[in-house]
C-alpha cells in the first residue's frame, strides 16, 4: 500500500547502498527459445504487477522510509531491450550483465527493472535487477514462480528441493530478550540503546512466526544463548588478508560455472552422513583455495569466513515479500586441500552453528539498523564484513523446469550484493536437477571470476572420488556425523 511504513529492516538495507556496493539483486535466466519484448511485457503487466509493491519507491530520509506510489508509473521504464553483438556467447551476457551489476538503479521509479535479449544463441536471455530493500532470494523465487509456468502437463510448478540444514533456525523472540544481546554491543550497543523499545515491538510482531518459545528458565537460556553469540562476533578477528579483500571499486564483474548435477550432490551427502548444503559449502572453499593457491595467497591452516544468508520464516510460512533472514559466519577451510578433510571440517563448523543463535542475532541487528539514524548503520556493518572475506547465498529452487511465456527457462542464475567492505559473493541455486553456481567479485579485486567458477567441477569431482575410495577401504572419518 503506497504511503505504508518501510518494515525495519528492509530500510536497513535500503540504506546500505553504496557506491561501490549497491543493494542490488542479479539475476540471469537463459531461454530456450526466442522470446519477444512485447510478450515478455503481457507476463509482466498480468503477473508481475499483481504484487502492488513493484509500483511503488521506496523514500527515506535520515530517521524513517516509507512506500510512495509512482503516479507515473510505466513498465517500458522498467523493461528494456539489451543489445549484445550479432551470434554473442556467454563471455558477451556475463559482461553485460556485470555492467548492469554496476549501475545503480533510478531512485525517482520503482527498484527494479527486467533487460531482455531478444537473440541469445537458440533462444533469449533475460537479466534483471531488483533492489536487496523489496526482498530476500526466497521470497523473489515466489515472484519468479508466479511469472512462470509448469511443464506442459503439470498442474503446479514443481516444488522447491529442500536441503536439509538450511533455514528455519529455532528463534528465541521475546522482546525481553533484546536488552542483553545488545549490551553485548559494547560501543555499538550504547547507539542502539535508543532502539531498543521501538525494537521490540518491532520483534514481537515480525518474529511469532519464527518461534514459540516456552517461558522462564526457556527465555532466560535462550537471552544468555544471544548474549553470547553477539559476544563471540564481536570478539572475532578480522579474516586475513587475501586477494578477496581489499579497496573496492565501483565496478562489479560475474561469472557462472556449467550446472552440476544435484543428484550427484545428493548421493554424496547420503553416502558420508553430511548434508547438502556441506558438500556445496566445501565445494565453494576448494575452489576459492583453488584461486588462492594460483596466487601464492594460501596456507595449509588458512581458513576464511562467508557471511551465509539463513531463511527465518516457519516452515508452513508462505514467502512474502521482504526480507526475513539472519546471517551466520560459516569456516571456508581454504587451505585444506584434502577433499574429505575440508568436508568433514565444514560439515562440524555448520552442525554447530545450526545449534547457536547467530542467525536471529544477526536478524535483530539488521531490525535495530533500521531503527537506528542512517549514518550510525556504518558501526555495525563493520563489524560484520570486516570478519568476513565472502557472501555465500543458497537458494532452493524448484525441482521441475519453468517456463516463462511458454519458453522453457534452461539455466538461472543470481548474485546477491555483498555490504560494506566484502567485495566477493558466491551463489548456489538449485533448478531442475541441476546446482547453479555464479560467483560476482569486484573488478578492483578480482578482475576474471571465471578464475573460480573454472574450478567447481572440478573440486565436486576430486571430492566424489576420495569419497568413492575411502568407502572402499572402510578409512572414512567416523566423526563426520558429529558435531
Amino acid at each position: 500500500m503506497s504511503g505504508e511504513a518501510i518494515s525495519p529492516v528492509d530500510l536497513a538495507w535500503l540504506r546500505m547502498d553504496r557506491p561501490t556496493n549497491p543493494m542490488v539483486i542479479v539475476a540471469v535466466l537463459i531461454l530456450s527459445k526466442p522470446l519477444s519484448l512485447a510478450r515478455l511485457k503481457r507476463v509482466l503487466t498480468a503477473r508481475l504487477l499483481t504484487f502492488e509493491r513493484f509500483r511503488d519507491r521506496p523514500v527515506c530520509d535520515a530517521l524513517s522510509g516509507h512506500w510512495q506510489r509512482d503516479e507515473h508509473f510505466r513498465l517500458d521504464a522498467h523493461l528494456r531491450r539489451l543489445q549484445l553483438p550479432p551470434r554473442a556467447g556467454e563471455k558477451h551476457l556475463q559482461a553485460a550483465a556485470s555492467r548492469l551489476a554496476s549501475t545503480p538503479l533510478n531512485r525517482a521509479r520503482p527498484l527494479w527493472q527486467f533487460h531482455l535479449v531478444e537473440h541469445f544463441g537458440h533462444g533469449s536471455a533475460i537479466v534483471g535487477r531488483v533492489h536487496h530493500c523489496y526482498a530476500d532470494g526466497v521470497a523473489l523465487m515466489r515472484v519468479l514462480m508466479s511469472l512462470t509456468d509448469p511443464p506442459p502437463g503439470d498442474s503446479l510448478p514443481g516444488g522447491s528441493t529442500t536441503n536439509d540444514d538450511e533455514s528455519n533456525h529455532a528463534a528465541a523472540g521475546p522482546s525481553s530478550l533484546l536488552t542483553p544481546v545488545v549490551n553485548a554491543l559494547g560501543s555499538a550497543g550504547t547507539l542502539a540503546q535508543r532502539a531498543i523499545e521501538a525494537t521490540a515491538a518491532v520483534l514481537n510482531t515480525s518474529m511469532q512466526t519464527l518461534a514459540h518459545p516456552t517461558q522462564g528458565a526457556t527465555i532466560a537460556h535462550r537471552a544468555t544463548d544471544a548474549t553470547r553469540e553477539l559476544a563471540k562476533i564481536a570478539m572475532m578477528a578480522a579474516d586475513p588478508p587475501t586477494p578477496l579483500k581489499g579497496t573496492l571499486s565501483r565496478h562489479k564483474q560475474v561469472s557462472w560455472a556449467e550446472p552440476l548435477p544435484f543428484e550427484q550432490v545428493k548421493a554424496l551427502a547420503q553416502a558420508l552422513g553430511v548434508s547438502i548444503n556441506d558438500v556445496l559449502l566445501a565445494t565453494v572453499a576448494g575452489a576459492l583455495g583453488c584461486y588462492l593457491e594460483s596466487h601464492a595467497a594460501v596456507t595449509d591452516s588458512m581458513s576464511l569466513r562467508a557471511l551465509v544468508p539463513v531463511n527465518l520464516r516457519a516452515p508452513e510460512q508462505t514467502p512474502r515479500l521482504g526480507n526475513e533472514f539472519g546471517l551466520v559466519f560459516a569456516s571456508l577451510p581454504v587451505g585444506e586441500r584434502h577433499p574429505l578433510s575440508r568436508l568433514y571440517a565444514v560439515h562440524r563448523d555448520m552442525a554447530a552453528l545450526k545449534h547457536s543463535s547467530q542467525a536471529v542475532v544477526a536478524f535483530w541487528l539488521l531490525t535495530a539498523m533500521g531503527l537506528l539514524p542512517g549514518i550510525l548503520e556504518q558501526e555495525v556493518i563493520e563489524l560484520f564484513t570486516t570478519k568476513a572475506s565472502v557472501v555465500i547465498s543458497n537458494v532452493p529452487g524448484p525441482r521441475q523446469p519453468l517456463y516463462v511465456a511458454g519458453v522453457r527457462i534452461e539455466r538461472q542464475f543470481f548474485w546477491v550484493p555483498q555490504a560494506g567492505s566484502i567485495g566477493v559473493g558466491v551463489s548456489l541455486l538449485t533448478y531442475g536437477g541441476t546446482v547453479h553456481f555464479g560467483v560476482i567479485a569486484d573488478r578492483h579485486l578480482i578482475a576474471h571470476p571465471e578464475q573460480i567458477t573454472s574450478h567447481f567441477a572440478g573440486e565436486l569431482e576430486r571430492l566424489s572420488v576420495y569419497a568413492q575410495t575411502e568407502m572402499r577401504s572402510g578409512t572414512a572419518d567416523p566423526a563426520a556425523t558429529s558435531p
